[in-house]
């Protein structure tokens, strides 16, 4: 199959032929369907995913049963590197999709070995990690600082146009309130 993780990997960092062709031989490509889920509490998942086409979200269930969206993933992106969705080998957040997707997969412990030989790709693997930190810093901040107004417009700059392409339920879970403040705010906007 053709190579369609280099505009992604690009998009992180620049990588030279040579590391590109290094992550290349791990590569897998598989589709999923709209709401089939990627990882799931609890259960091991060993894989870092690269999300070619689709639309996908991280979440959590509360006690009560409530779905709590983490975050999302649009077509183009890397989703969260598994050591930061992953304790003792079991996944700590479900990833499930929002659309339709195409996503490539590898082999955590193999992308690890790669680092371990390949200073780019060690790079590379580094800049995902220090991107999702800052992801989920400015999240937080803006949660706890933020009113639900501006929440939502940080939200449209970082996705453009989700709010016609995911469920509302999804996008007021993401901001920390409720369906009925989103419908307002939007009314407002």
């Amino acid at each position: 199959m053709k190579d369609k993780i280099t505009p992604i990997i690009h998009s992180v960092t620049p990588l030279p032929i040579s590391s590109l062709e290094k992550i290349n031989k791990l590569v897998t490509y598989s589709f999923l369907k709209k709401g089939e889920p990627i990882t799931k509490v609890g259960q091991t998942n060993n894989l870092e995913y690269f999300l070619i086409k689709g639309i996908c979200k991280s979440f959590l269930y509360t006690p009560e049963g409530e779905d709590i969206t983490i975050s999302f993933f649009m077509s183009g992106s890397v989703l969260s590197p598994n050591t930061t969705r992953s304790l003792e080998g079991k996944s700590i957040l479900n990833i499930s999709t929002l659309t339709d997707v195409e996503i490539a997969t590898i082999d955590a412990d193999k992308l690890e070995r790669l680092m371990i030989e390949d200073l780019e790709i060690r790079h590379f693997a580094n800049t995902v990690l220090r991107k999702e930190l800052i992801t989920k810093v400015q999240k937080e901040i803006g949660l706890a600082s933020l009113k639900g107004k501006d929440r939502l417009e940080r939200l449209r700059k970082q996705f453009p146009n989700i709010e016609n392409l995911v469920p509302h339920t999804d996008i007021a879970s993401y901001l920390g309130i409720t369906t009925i403040s989103l419908s307002r705010l939007r009314t407002q906007s």
